[in-house]
């Protein structure tokens, strides 16, 4: 996706495959205009992403939204 880094650890390729070994196996990063869209974008090319035994926090970028909408953390 446009303005969008993914990057992968923890992770082997096989028969080229990639597949995952366990624990904190990608990052997704993004960038835009401010702080919310590149949270939005990163979370909308993470919704892209699927294996077996995914699961993701919710909570990144909190502290740095409320901030950037002047409110405290």
């Amino acid at each position: 996706m446009e303005g969008c880094t993914l990057f992968h650890a923890g992770t082997r390729e096989q028969n080229g495959q990639i597949y995952s070994d366990g624990g904190r196996v990608l990052g997704v990063s993004a960038v835009g205009e401010d702080i919310a869209q590149a949270v939005q974008r990163a979370y909308t090319a993470m919704r892209c992403i699927r294996f077996e035994g995914m699961h993701y926090r919710h909570d990144i970028a909190a502290r740095a939204l409320r901030a950037s909408k002047g409110t405290s953390p």
